[in-house]
């Protein structure tokens, strides 16, 4: 069982806190107001109503010892700002804070945040691919830099091993599944010397400006 806490009450962090507990984890909620945290309660571990923009109340709730804390408060700029200032001093190491815009989004980084969350940004993204690409999985957004994508095997790739390849190395991406087409077969990374065939769809892990070099190539 892992242990998490989402500070915030809103509609993306009551489904966020309700989501962790179903799949079997600890979850603390906390949110200032007292009705948000009774419609919580019955699907969190612990509901709590505190200030987080508190100093010293979020020093006391021993959250460096959780497994993720997320920051996930209105629209008000400056709550997120103390709220993951405090956490990163309070010595968390995993701090996924809901960010506004862009310039919301650096400004948590620097105050200690280590992953940003754009909930209708990444659900106007995915839902758009869902409707473009029905039939195929092409891309799956991840953290903020990170991209994973199914592509055909580009041609220079085609009879060599992964080896000889050493994508990690040229283009710092990482194969870790390959879809086998015929026959029909799922390998779950691949072992070094596997040898790609033209009709290999290759799944891949890296950087989102890596991930564009490969799927350049032809």
């Amino acid at each position: 069982m892992k242990r998490f806490a989402v500070i915030g009450l809103g509609n993306f962090g009551f489904h966020a806190a309700k989501a962790l507990y179903e799949d079997g984890n600890e979850v603390l909620a906390i949110d200032s107001d007292r009705a948000r945290v009774q419609s919580i309660d019955p699907h969190c571990s612990e509901a709590m109503v505190l200030d987080a923009t508190d100093k010293e109340a979020v020093k006391s709730l021993g959250l460096e010892e959780t497994d993720g804390v997320i920051v996930s408060t209105g629209t008000k700029i400056s709550n997120s700002i103390l709220i993951c200032l405090y956490l990163q001093e309070a010595g968390v190491k995993k701090i996924l804070a809901k960010a506004i815009d862009d310039d919301h989004a650096k400004i948590l980084r620097r105050m200690g945040a280590t992953e940003i969350i754009h909930p209708e940004r990444d659900m106007a993204i995915r839902v758009s691919r869902n409707l473009s690409r029905p039939n195929v999985l092409d891309f799956i957004p991840l953290a903020e830099e990170f991209d994973m994508i199914q592509v055909g095997a580009p041609r220079d790739f085609i009879g060599k091993s992964l080896i000889q390849l050493n994508l990690r190395a040229r283009y710092n991406v990482h194969v870790i599944a390959i879809k086998e087409l015929v026959p029909e077969n799922f390998v779950l990374v691949p072992p070094a010397d596997y040898v790609i065939k033209d009709s290999d769809i290759l799944v891949m892990l890296g950087k989102s400006a890596d991930i564009r070099r490969i799927k350049e190539l032809k």
